[in-house]
């Protein structure tokens, strides 16, 4: 089987975290008889440097004829702190997902065992936490209509949303709950916002279509709280584009370390995968980087291509890692690898098993990266 994968390495870390992805395509390729096609494409502040735009049109011709998108993250300093910025990284994402049709994006939050520590919550809340939030990408108030006054005092983004914008996401979610514990919650302000009745009317319709299912509803306010107060109750969260923006980000502490945490953006003509975690310019280059959120979004890139098994090896090479107290500086475990070395040994593992595991050499390495 070969798949064309378009990489967007992007801005700050972005590069360094994909480049050890593609380091364990190419062991699942070697291992499986798989053949992955990689063309490479500038996005972000990466991309204005060198063409002015964020999102220039070869590379949105690269990933229209691509199977999916490996993404690594945008972000530059220069245009954060600059407020009178015309042209800005972040425009080349959102014009990404709307071209792309990449309307529902899952983020799967999985606390790790040996990773509880690092939680801010206590372990009992975080342990054995498995869930996963599906986001609306292309509608609500991040592409509604917006504008300024002509005296610059007044500001609007409107929200808007149709039933099938609804619908098609909340199919996934529907699904996606039949697969796992069955049950589904919609986050929404129902009861102050127009267009959040219409999700709540939608999913009361579309829910007896899945009758295995137990759906119940909650205000983003009160699911807010219930993330920290007690996040083993969520099986699939099902929620619009502002209000997933915010819960996800917020879910993603409770696993201890942003670069754990994997995403996927589902669409109409392609698929992108991307780790959750910001570009971080402040160690970008220093090769200390943690791309295992990198590595499992490959694994869910595989899982979307249904290579099932090739998925489970990358997700088992990097449990075995966490396993042996190995892994780069934020999770502060006993070996302590750089960005490299992680992507070396994940991809071995795939390969070997095992016998790639050799703690003396590990041993060393640590020593070398302190």
């Amino acid at each position: 089987m070969t798949k064309n994968i378009a990489v967007l390495p992007g801005d700050g870390i972005g590069p360094e975290v994909i480049k050890q992805g593609m380091k364990v395509l190419d062991a699942i390729a070697e291992r499986y008889g798989y053949t992955f096609n990689y063309t490479h494409a500038s996005v972000g502040a990466a991309a204005i440097d060198k063409f002015g735009d964020p999102l220039p049109e070869t590379t949105s011709d690269i990933c229209y004829n691509s199977d999916a998108i490996l993404f690594g993250a945008i972000g530059d300093p220069k245009y954060d702190n600059d407020p009178s910025a015309k042209v800005r990284p972040e425009q080349g994402l959102l014009k990404l997902r709307k071209m792309m049709g990449l309307y529902c994006n899952t983020r799967p939050v999985k606390t790790f065992e040996n990773l509880l520590h690092l939680s801010p919550l206590k372990t009992e809340l975080v342990k054995d936490v498995d869930f996963v939030i599906y986001r609306e990408l292309t509608g609500g108030i991040y592409f509604g209509e917006k504008g300024t006054s002509e005296d610059g005092q007044t500001a609007y983004d409107q929200m808007i949303y149709s039933a099938e914008e609804i619908d098609r996401i909340a199919h996934l979610a529907f699904k996606a709950a039949m697969n796992r514990r069955k049950k589904l919650t919609l986050v929404d302000k129902a009861n102050v916002l127009e267009s959040s009745r219409l999700w709540r009317s939608r999913v009361r319709e579309l829910a007896s279509q899945y009758p295995e299912v137990n759906v119940d509803y909650m205000f983003v306010d009160n699911a807010a709280m219930q993330l920290v107060q007690n996040p083993r109750a969520f099986d699939v969260i099902l929620t619009g584009n502002m209000f997933g923006d915010i819960l996800s980000d917020e879910a993603s502490v409770l696993q201890g370390s942003l670069g754990m945490l994997p995403s996927a953006s589902i669409g109409k003509h392609v698929a992108l995968f991307e780790p959750i975690h910001g570009s971080y310019p402040q160690v970008a280059g220093k090769d200390i980087a943690n791309p295992m959120a990198t590595v499992l979004s490959v694994a869910m890139m595989l899982d979307h291509f249904e290579m099932h098994k090739a998925a489970r090896s990358v997700r088992r090479a990097v449990s075995i890692c966490l396993e042996h107290d190995i892994g780069t500086l934020d999770l502060g475990t006993g070996i302590k690898l750089s960005c490299s070395q992680v992507g070396d040994l994940l991809s071995s593992l795939i390969l070997d098993g095992m016998e790639a595991l050799n703690m003396e050499r590990l041993k060393e390495s640590n020593s070398t990266i302190i």
